[in-house]
């Protein structure tokens, strides 16, 4: 058919060979996948961070905390040790990282695609779960570098962009040994060396199969896989560590055998860290003291670390023998004659709770407090032997009552203080004037603020076992103040002193004379020899203390020292909800018991200082005395008398 200027059929374009198409759409695509990669680096690439500081290492410096012999109780902070060659370390150390993180970390050019496709499928199925990254571990080391840990699309493409250009920029061996000499491996550690030395105090050349495994294990969350606090979950990590290092025939299954054959020893510093919400405590302080650190620091505190340790073992055997009594919390705080501190524990278990119910909660003393009504009257000129009568009593609109109901008659005040009878107590303050009452307890040591109803006879006042102990300490010192402290020095880890707690130390103030404190000291003794404190006797040693239990069991508490030493124990729920009939002769007795029968021999402990000064002579005699003070009964403690009806008043004084 003929073809003119003006009409008739076009000749048919030539069909493309197969190469000629492939080469067509080759072009095509390769143009369209550059403007996508031109507006991709663009977009992602126009805020990527600064990468001339790749070898600049930032870190928060580290506090060791010592006890008062030099041993170690905690680490804070970041520790980070000298970069380690991992051609010096055992080929297995850095297989266990790569088959656990990026099996084919030695085959692709900075990401994953097929891994990065599987993790996308993941997080578009299960929304509101935790993501997956399919991060390799170029891309791990380009996120822990520059990059913050949010998790977005945005952040994930600089990921890759920066991935490629570490790629480009090193070598695979050196990205290997960039990545374990900066990743965090928990507990402050910071690097494969700084790992080995935290958790195994070993350098990172001399771990086992086993040791690397766990180490490796930890990369998926070093707090969630932690052979300290996770021991069971780390071990399954590690389990699973070996089998792929098997796998890709990094170890041979005699190998992963004889690895479970050979136990890993953790650190017994790590494994058996004490002292947790005692080093919580003063770590706020070392900025307050100091400021923040700029560099490593060493602090020397007060603390006693088998004393600590004895503490630890007493409050749990209080907690666990008393558990279905309803007995969930307990917080012990000892002190010696000076307000050092030397044994510290703010609740039952520190890896469950980091509450710390030692110095932050405030929960009511009940009889606990009675001590500062007693000692107002011995100051005004009562002694123990003036009698008084345990009866009826009306205070305003109050009336205070016992537990029983019943009341016993007369009784000498030493007897009223031993037997904790409410009636005598809030009779007493009323007299001495509750004003009077509180500037004795805030001369002691009580910071908290201190109601002055006639119900704070009976201790319907908040306090911390902190401000008991210290409260309780002049009792214990011959009559001096000793508010507690648990830091003594602070230095740099060059050997700089930026803190000396002896440094500028004031003549401590008198705020017991005598013969109050005498007369304070015979009575607190009869509360442990034949009252409501009976079970709280250490055999052969001079003690003396006081219980307190408060409305419906929901506090109790018992405060208790010998010479210089001083200890103050509390029990209850952190909902403030009631015990099961949880006395302060009870639980906190035996707990307090426990910890001072093992404390004081170390201690050397000595007499209650002052000695006794003998009151004059009375002429009525004290029949309810006479009768109980001779033989404390076999059952246990005597019986101690609620507190009066307002609430939030002690419904037990002990």
């Amino acid at each position: 058919m003929a073809n003119g200027p003006f009409g008739g059929n076009k000749a048919a374009k030539p069909q493309r060979t197969p190469l000629q198409a492939l080469v067509y759409w080759g072009t095509v695509l390769g143009v369209w996948g550059l403007i996508f990669v031109v507006a991709f680096f663009a977009v992602f690439a126009s805020d990527l961070p600064d990468t001339s500081k790749l070898y600049d290492v930032k870190r928060q410096p580290s506090i060791n905390y010592l006890d008062r012999s030099g041993a170690l109780l905690a680490v804070r902070g970041s520790q980070y040790a000298p970069p380690v060659d991992i051609d010096a370390l055992p080929k297995y150390v850095p297989a266990a990282f790569v088959a656990i993180e990026d099996r084919q970390f030695y085959h692709h050019f900075g990401f994953n695609p097929w891994g990065i496709i599987r993790s996308l499928a993941w997080n578009m199925t299960h929304d509101g779960g935790p993501q997956r990254g399919g991060s390799t571990i170029t891309q791990q080391l380009a996120r822990n570098l520059f990059l913050s840990p949010a998790q977005n699309y945005r952040r994930k493409a600089q990921e890759l962009i920066l991935a490629v250009w570490l790629e480009m920029k090193f070598s695979k061996n050196q990205i290997l040994a960039l990545y374990m000499n900066r990743v965090y491996f928990g507990a402050g550690a910071y690097g494969i060396e700084a790992a080995s030395q935290r958790y195994f105090n070993k350098p990172a050349k001399e771990l086992t199969i086993g040791e690397a495994a766990l180490l490796a294990g930890m990369m998926k969350g070093p707090a969630r896989y932690s052979p300290v606090s996770a021991k069971e979950r780390a071990a399954r990590r590690a389990t699973i560590v070996l089998d792929e290092m098997v796998r890709i025939k990094a170890i041979t299954p005699e190998q992963r055998g004889e690895a479970f054959k050979t136990p890993v020893q953790v650190s017994a510093t790590l494994a058996n860290q004490r002292a947790q919400y005692f080093t919580d405590y003063i770590d706020a302080q070392v900025r307050s003291l100091v400021g923040e650190p700029t560099e490593d620091l060493v602090v020397e505190t007060t603390m006693d670390l088998p004393i600590q340790a004895s503490a630890e073992r007493a409050v749990k055997l209080g907690v666990d023998g008393h558990i279905k009594q309803g007995v969930e919390q307990a917080a012990l705080v000892a002190i010696d004659g000076e307000g050092r501190i030397r044994a510290y524990v703010g609740g039952a278990d520190y890896a469950e709770t980091q509450f710390d119910r030692a110095t932050t909660a405030r929960r009511q003393a009940g009889s606990a407090f009675k001590p500062f009504v007693y000692l107002t009257a011995m100051e005004q000129g009562r002694t123990p032997a003036v009698m008084v009568v345990d009866e009826p009593v009306k205070i305003g609109n109050w009336e205070p009552r016992n537990y029983t109901n019943k009341y016993l008659g007369p009784m000498t005040l030493q007897t009223a203080l031993a037997q904790s009878i409410n009636t005598v107590a809030a009779r007493l303050a009323s007299e001495v004037g509750t004003s009077n009452v509180a500037a004795t307890a805030k001369r002691l040591g009580i910071t908290s603020k201190i109601q002055l109803d006639p119900s704070m006879a009976l201790g319907a006042v908040e306090v911390s076992p902190m401000e008991m102990a210290q409260a309780y300490a002049p009792f214990s010192n011959g009559g001096f103040l000793a508010k507690g402290y648990g830091i003594e020095r602070i230095r740099t880890a060059s050997g700089k002193v930026l803190y000396d707690h002896s440094v500028d130390k004031q003549a401590r103030a008198a705020v017991i004379g005598s013969p109050a404190l005498q007369y304070m000291n015979q009575m607190m003794r009869q509360v442990v020899a034949s009252g409501t404190g009976a079970r709280a006797k250490v055999s052969g040693y001079d003690v003396a203390g006081k219980t307190g239990t408060t409305s419906d069991y929901k506090d109790a508490w018992f405060v208790g020292y010998t010479g210089g030493f001083v200890t103050a124990v509390w029990t209850g729920k952190d909902d403030n909800t009631p015990m099961k009939r949880v006395t302060g002769g009870g639980a906190p007795a035996e707990i307090w018991r426990t910890f001072m029968a093992a404390a004081l021999p170390r201690l050397k402990a000595t007499p209650i200082p002052g000695g006794i000064v003998e009151p004059p002579p009375v002429a009525t005699e004290d029949p309810i005395g006479d009768l109980i003070n001779p033989e404390p009964t076999p059952e246990g403690p005597a019986a101690e008398t609620p507190a009066g009806t307002p609430p939030p008043v002690d419904q037990l004084p002990y």
